[in-house]
């Protein structure tokens, strides 16, 4: 086992995952307004907090990421691993004194920021290479720790003088990453991989005490996530596997953390381990100016919200954090055309050849290319041979209309966390659907739901498309 740097070409792979996995370790890291006063702003850490073993058994929060996935090496091929997290920095604000001493304040106002007590994020690597063939049996562990500390950094007004001090304290971490494999039985020469990371802290709360989140916190694995690249060979997709692995798949465990395809499109020898549910390949927006922090808000509200902000919150936003301020900078320096881009993007137009038909009599636009306000874009009811109540389409060698009874397994191109719910419920199809591009969607109720004869009578149904239904017999 290595624990060296990757290879140029295993860095590379891992260089274009990174840009989606540096999304996911500062997910939420700070909220709009970007103040440390703000509500919501209290809370830290909301996704994959790995805490000492001690206080999560006491307040139910996890102590480890459990990944279990398959990939199919070639001969002498080696993983490459990498465990990133953030550890929590916990930094305070002192005020100097005439007598050369320091107190701690609540805040240190300056002339561009306001400064005062919040938890930094400081980016955690783990980084190995294991040659396939030891991730055999008991496979092999990575244990690692990291020291407590703390430094100062002395605070300057704008003409120079000393006026305060920030300290900044680590408290000991140590973890372990355990990495295992085991094949398969069949003709296939496929592995299932296991990769577990645990916080293997022995702090306990003082005097057996109930402690807060906050005590816990920076003794915490936070956002943790896991890399991995093959030398050679590729990763099954968890959701769009081929049909020999299916069964595997579904055997597979994931606890609090969900595996995906990263990297290049295209590609299957990178996989992303991630805290928040994920498609395969994900990507940042091509128009995204730049990391906000705060997915809770589409880009360019979030722009104008805090280019909104006063002067004073900006001040305050500046002095939490760096990353808050660059946001702020990022707002007020946006430019017109760049904030335009941020309006909507489509990215499933296709390509239409030959000759556009003529508009019908009744339809529009008219001569003059003016839309008619009374004509609306499209009637279904205007289709003729279409027919929602009555019309059939084939599944499996069955024709299934409105009554038919079907076996729901959603997901193979873009399930989503609801679907992943619906997996395996038997449903009614109560209409055979067109779309204006020709595709095919079967609306159905789900059989046990309480609310069907309700969502009926609104005719809110859920849409599926046929290949993502199994028929079933009337009596089934």
């Amino acid at each position: 086992m290595s624990v060296t740097a990757f290879a140029p070409e295993t860095e590379e792979r891992l260089a274009v995952a990174r840009q989606v996995a540096d999304a996911v370790l500062f997910e939420g890291y700070v909220l709009y307004p970007y103040r440390a006063s703000a509500a919501k702003n209290r809370l830290r850490w909301q996704f994959g907090v790995l805490v000492p073993p001690a206080w999560g058994a006491a307040c139910e929060e996890h102590d480890f990421q459990h990944t279990e996935c398959l990939m199919e090496p070639r001969a002498a091929a080696t993983l490459a691993v990498e465990l990133r997290f953030l550890r929590a920095r916990r930094r305070t604000v002192q005020q100097a004194r005439p007598d050369g001493g320091f107190d701690t304040v609540a805040e240190l106002r300056l002339g561009d920021r306001i400064l005062a007590p919040w938890d930094e994020g400081t980016e955690e690597r783990i980084e190995a290479v294991v040659p396939v063939d030891e991730l055999m049996g008991d496979g092999v562990t990575i244990p690692f720790e990291r020291p407590a500390g703390e430094d100062s950094e002395p605070i300057l007004d704008d003409a120079g003088r000393l006026v305060g001090r920030t300290v900044r304290r680590y408290e000991e971490i140590s973890g372990a990453l355990r990495l295992s494999a085991c094949e398969l039985d069949g003709p296939y020469r496929a592995l299932r991989l296991t990769a577990v990371v645990e916080n293997t802290s022995t702090w306990t709360p003082p005097d057996g005490r109930a402690a807060d989140r906050d005590a816990a916190l920076p003794r915490s694995l936070v956002a943790s996530h896991l890399l991995m690249g093959l030398s050679a060979g590729s990763f099954l997709s968890m959701t769009d596997p081929p049909e020999w692995a299916k069964g595997a798949i579904a055997s597979c465990r994931n606890l609090h953390t969900w595996p995906v395809l990263a990297g290049e499109p295209g590609r299957a020898d990178v996989l992303l381990s991630s805290p928040i549910i994920l498609e395969d390949h994900p990507a940042i927006a091509p128009e995204s100016p730049g990391a906000l922090y705060d997915a809770t808000e589409i880009d360019e509200i979030l722009a104008l919200r805090t280019a909104a902000l006063t002067d004073e919150e900006k001040r305050e936003a500046r002095g939490t954090d760096e990353r808050a301020a660059a946001v702020i900078d990022l707002a007020d320096s946006m430019p017109p055309e760049v904030l335009e881009r941020l309006h909507g993007a489509v990215r499933s137009l296709r390509e239409v050849t030959g000759s556009a038909p003529a508009p019908a009599a009744t339809g529009f636009p008219d001569e003059y290319g003016v839309r008619r306000p009374d004509t609306p874009w499209w009637d279904p009811a205007s289709e003729a041979g279409f027919d929602p109540g009555h019309d059939r389409v084939v599944v499996e060698g069955r024709s299934l209309g409105a009554g038919s009874r079907v076996l729901l397994r959603p997901g193979l191109r873009r399930t989503d966390a609801q679907d992943l719910f619906l997996m395996g419920r038997t449903a009614k199809v109560e209409a055979v659907l067109h779309d204006v591009d020709g595709a095919v969607h079967l609306a159905v109720t789900v059989e046990d739901d309480p609310g069907a004869d309700i969502r009926r009578e609104q005719g809110r149904f859920l849409y599926f498309q046929p290949d993502e239904v199994t028929p079933l017999e009337d009596g089934a």
